[in-house]
Parts: structure tokens; sequence; C-alpha cells
């Protein structure tokens, strides 16, 4: 099942998408896409719904993010074997966990907005997962039980702000529209292995990243499991896996985004994004 939402930015109603790839409004059945309705029994009752029945949304609409109300966006740092060489990075012993704040997050064909004093704004094609059921202290085994679905999200990444302040990475990560997520929710029993995902991102249309999840450092289940040791996930929660190699600042000659480029990104069976790169001036 793929879940997604829809609308003016604040005011986004839920849909489903229909066997067509048609996308349905689920506005009379569910209010949101939330953490709420994401545990077994509620993704359940969802299906039970026909879904044809169901209003089409217009293809003109705006897609919103896939899920509302996210109470933690957990990122993990150099988790492909491949990126971390490309950044001259050791590879690390344990995940490394950052937070990205909730207000980075928006809709995935949102444009990505280059802030104020940004010099090094780049992308990064990663793999949400979004989990479905409260998850402490759980074993890795059991892990994949706790996920609702998985989703396409693009870590924008401002790298001086990141790398070359003083501090966390986070405030290189939290900026306005630093947080494409969707276009879908896709349901966990749609995607048979997310250990094995093909994810790509162009940059106007050359393609910049082109990687598997298969080299990931530590598994989907075995960062569920790690980080619910030292936080409890609540559904709704996001945790973002990492990248593949081909960011901006790995390139030979470094490359950052500028106003007016156009970014495409995708994984296997979750769909895609593209976005336009503007200067915070033009939004706000």
């Amino acid at each position: 099942m793929k879940l997604a939402r829809f609308g003016e930015v604040g005011i986004e109603k839920p849909a489903t998408v229909d066997a067509s790839g048609q996308l349905r409004d689920l506005s009379s059945c569910i209010p949101d896409i939330s953490g709420k309705f994401l545990s077994d029994e509620g993704l359940a009752s969802l299906r039970g719904i026909d879904v044809e029945t169901l209003p089409k949304v217009p293809d003109s609409v705006r897609l919103g993010q896939c899920i509302s109300g996210v109470g933690k966006f957990i990122c993990v740092g150099l988790n492909y074997s491949d990126h971390a060489e490309e950044a001259g990075m050791a590879l690390p012993d344990e995940p490394i966990i950052f937070m990205k704040a909730t207000s980075a997050i928006c809709g995935p064909n949102d444009p990505i907005i280059i802030p104020k004093m940004s010099q090094k704004t780049d992308w990064e094609v990663e793999l949400a997962v979004i989990i479905g059921k409260r998850a402490k202290y759980v074993r890795e085994q059991d892990a994949l039980n706790y996920v609702a679905g998985y989703a396409v999200t693009n870590d924008v990444s401002e790298r001086d702000f990141q790398l070359e302040r003083f501090g966390q990475w986070t405030k290189g990560k939290s900026c306005d529209n630093f947080g494409q997520l969707g276009p879908w929710l896709v349901t966990r029993d749609e995607i048979q292995d997310p250990q094995n995902l093909g994810l790509w991102l162009k940059l106007n249309g050359k393609t910049m990243q082109n990687g598997s999840t298969k080299t990931m450092v530590f598994g989907v289940a075995h960062l569920v499991s790690y980080i619910s040791r030292f936080m409890t996930l609540h559904p709704g929660d996001v945790i973002s896996t990492g990248t593949p190699p081909g960011v901006g600042m790995g390139q030979p000659c470094q490359r950052f985004l500028r106003p007016g480029d156009r970014v495409e990104l995708g994984i296997d069976g979750l769909g895609t994004q593209i976005q336009t790169v503007m200067d915070d001036f033009e939004v706000y």
C-alpha cells in the first residue's frame, strides 16, 4: 500500500494510490497520515477500504510530506562504505546518529531553499524508514516488525554549516526545506528486502548518485534496534539511513547547488522526487 498527502502547506489531506497509480482521497476515512494509523492494525483497516470508490486527486495538486506530525527525524552518517571512502573518512564502529529538525521536512517536490550565507548546499538521496509502533530495546531479529514503511528523502546538507563551524552536524542539516519526504509512504509488505534497493540522484539531468542499499554499513534492522537502545522510537518517527557516493562534496571538483538547478532522485519501488533550487529571498 502506498500512502500520501496532498494539498497546500499545513492543510494537506490523506491519500492512497490505486492499482493504476492514481491518487485517491482518503479524507473521508481518516483525518491524516500520521503515527496514530501506522500500526499493523491501523494499516490493515486501511487495506480494507475499496479505493476505487474514493474521489480521484487531480494530478496538478501539490504533494505534501508523506506523513504528518513527525516526532523525531533521526539521521545516520557515513552509513555507506563507498560514501565514507569518497569523503575520506573511516568507517564507523557504531552508527553515527544525529538529528534533523522536523521543521526541515517538506513535500517531495517542494523547492530546495539555499539559506542565507550558504556556500555549500549539497544533495543526499536516502532511504527513510518510518516507525509504526513504539520501539524500545528492540532485538535486531524483530526490528523490521516495528517498521510501518519506507520513503524517499533528500537529506539536503549545508557542508560549511555542518563541518566547518563549531558544534554538532544538526545546524547543517536543519534549514527550511532540507528534508523532502515522499512522494509516498510504501508499507513494508511491498518491500521484500530493504537491503536490495537501488537509489539514484540526478543534477540537471546528469546522474550524480547511483548506489544500492546493499552497501550500507549498518542495515535497517540493525539501525532500528541500535537506536531503540538510546531513545524510544514512536509511531511516525523517521530514520534517514545514509547516502551512497556522488554528493557534491565528494566530486573531484566540488560542486554545490545553485539557484535554478534541478534535482531528481528516487529509490526502487518508492517513487521519485523533483526539486528546483531557489535562494531563500525568492521564497520569503
